[in-house]
């Protein structure tokens, strides 16, 4: 992987960031896998690579596919985490002051992937307002490249640099500008997995789990995908973590798995978790 070093561009040295070393496997959907890494293929000398947005409810493993595809195609992959004061420097160059008095220019993950040809993902991109969109506009297109006014500088990308962009399914998000949602195509849309692949979702992430409290945990999943309500595989990884964690602390008041379990979902998920039907009525009513 690359270490952590410095570029020169027209005079200007940016320290760049340092990709990510997680290293998660896919698990099951292996067509939405296959459709983002067609996204990033060139085909023609005349062709540029896509930069898609990949949408479905928090949780569910959006930024954990394009590791996958970063991995696939052994490439360095960088995250960026947008929110909703993202500033066009945050995402490309911040100068930062040294006690010295001297200003250092800090490349972002994102100008850090473009420099060195990775991979970045534009996590939860929907919640980033249009200015700081705005300034990625001839990057999303035939130009790829930015403009960086705080360093002065125009930033070309690597002919190997790809993108995409997360996009989570809530309302505590940004209508993005419909000239950037014109150049973050196509759209891959992340569904719930099966029970199947989320039973070995838990299991790879928690082998050392029962498989009793697997099972229900899946199952609770399972119905409440059936009945509309968002929890993800990560809320049933958060489930599962906290009951272990409740039967493994002192024995002196023991609990039963079924009262560990219950209590898990209600810590987490709230105190109306654990009856999924009234709360998906409750849903339904809002």
């Amino acid at each position: 992987m690359t270490d952590v070093s410095e570029r020169e561009i027209a005079g200007v040295r940016l320290r760049l960031s340092s990709p990510i070393t997680l290293d998660q496997e896919w698990i099951g959907q292996g067509e939405i896998l296959e459709q983002l890494l067609a996204c990033w293929l060139v085909v023609a000398k005349e062709d540029l690579p896509l930069s898609p947005r990949i949408t479905g409810p928090p949780g569910i493993g959006k930024t954990t596919l394009a590791m996958a595809a970063a991995r696939l195609r052994k490439q360095d992959l960088y995250v960026f985490q947008c929110t909703a004061d993202t500033r066009p420097e945050d995402l490309l160059v911040t100068p930062v002051l040294s006690e010295q008095g001297k200003i250092s220019y800090h490349a972002s993950p994102l100008v850090s992937a473009m420099l060195t040809g990775g991979i970045c993902v534009l996590d939860e991109g929907n919640r980033m307002n249009e200015k700081s969109w705005a300034s990625l506009a001839p990057l999303l297109d035939h130009r790829r490249q930015v403009e960086s006014i705080v360093a002065g500088i125009s930033i070309h990308a690597d002919s190997a640099f790809r993108t995409c962009i997360t996009m989570n399914e809530d309302e505590s998000t940004y209508e993005i500008p419909d000239y950037i949602l014109s150049r973050l195509q196509p759209t891959l849309k992340l569904d719930f997995p099966n029970r199947d692949d989320e039973l070995a979702i838990l299991r790879y992430h928690l082998p050392f789990v029962e498989a009793d409290l697997l099972g229900i945990t899946v199952e609770f999943l399972q119905r409440s995908h059936d009945l509309l309500l968002d929890f993800s595989p990560r809320d049933g990884l958060h489930i599962l973590q906290y009951a272990v964690k409740r039967l493994a602390q002192d024995r002196t008041h023991p609990l039963g798995k079924d009262e560990a379990w219950k209590e898990a979902v209600i810590k987490v998920l709230g105190d109306d978790a654990l009856d999924l039907e009234s709360l998906a009525r409750q849903k339904q009513r809002m």
